[in-house]
């Protein structure tokens, strides 16, 4: 399955230890809001289902 667009960078953000976990968990999440990544993409990325 092909990735979205953004899919490597904001799996970098979660990834880097730049930001807190709980604040690179947020910013994955309204990445899927802002329809960059998939809900798929933010299980893919955090390990948790997007709810």
């Amino acid at each position: 399955m092909e990735k979205s667009k953004r899919f490597n960078t904001v799996s970098k953000w979660y990834t880097s230890g730049m930001f807190s976990e709980d604040a690179a968990k947020k910013m994955v999440y309204n990445a899927v809001r802002k329809g960059w990544i998939t809900a798929e993409e933010y299980k893919e990325i955090t390990g948790e289902d997007y709810e």
